[in-house]
């Protein structure tokens, strides 16, 4: 026990704080589906960014990009949206090296509409790393997926926030 009352006082303080550190660490974002989402707001547009969680997702966190300006962060098995003009987009998704053909989202939304784009990472194998002289690396695709079929992948994922 220490003889100094102040030193045991900053020692439970800082115990206290670690737990709470830990605890704040353990929470869980709320689903999609709990989560109170606004109407579209009159003359905007809005983009869903998603992600679902497989077992050949890569966990890294890529940036979404609109027309190449970042606009949020693709996390796995996570669910986000933007509120936007209405126009012209190009989803992508950072990158390695130059893109693929149709590797990313190209499309036209008007006022009122909804997009949903998920997020797929595939693995590519590349020289210069490992035993036998090959690595991998995450490739990303943006795909424009149906409302009706994007609407139940999203609704049981966390939800990651808005514009």
């Amino acid at each position: 026990m220490p003889k100094n009352p102040g030193v045991a006082a900053m020692r439970w303080r800082r115990g206290a704080i670690s737990l709470l550190l830990i605890l704040a660490g353990c929470s869980q974002l709320l689903p999609t589906s709990s989560v109170m989402i606004p109407v579209v707001p009159a003359g905007e547009s809005r983009i869903w960014f998603y992600r679902n969680e497989g077992p050949h997702e890569t966990h890294e966190t890529p940036y979404f990009r609109l027309n190449g300006q970042p606009v949020g962060i693709s996390e796995p098995n996570a669910a986000l949206y933007r509120d936007v003009p209405p126009g012209h987009y190009t989803v992508s998704v950072d990158r390695y090296g130059v893109p693929y053909p149709n590797q990313f989202a190209n499309f036209d939304i008007s006022a009122g509409q909804e997009i949903f784009i998920k997020v797929v990472s595939m693995r590519e194998r590349v020289g210069g790393g490992g035993d036998n002289g090959f690595g991998f690396r995450a490739i990303f695709y943006t795909w424009l997926i149906p409302a009706d079929a994007a609407r139940p992948e999203i609704s049981g994922i966390p939800y990651y926030g808005n514009s």
